[in-house]
């Protein structure tokens, strides 16, 4: 997903929740509470590799069903 992102020249930050307990937490909070990780939890899986947009806007697991353009558009507004 980082080179996808990278390639597409799209700005993101990269958290590696085995990196530290803040990034672990954080990733907690959207996995425990965000309706895109029901089916996750659900069958007993992390649910990642992950990208969360704009602060759970958006997730998707799914790097190819990313809009690239529209996500430029948004960070243009920013």
């Amino acid at each position: 997903m980082k080179e996808f992102l990278s390639e597409n020249e799209v700005n993101f930050l990269y958290l590696d929740i085995t990196e530290n307990m803040l990034n672990l937490n954080n990733f907690l909070k959207y996995r425990d509470h965000s309706p895109e990780f029901q089916k996750i939890r659900e069958a007993g899986r992390v649910g990642l590799p992950c990208i969360v947009i704009n602060k759970g806007e958006q997730i998707s697991f799914d790097y190819k069903s990313l809009n690239i353009e529209e996500l430029k558009e948004r960070e243009d507004k920013n």
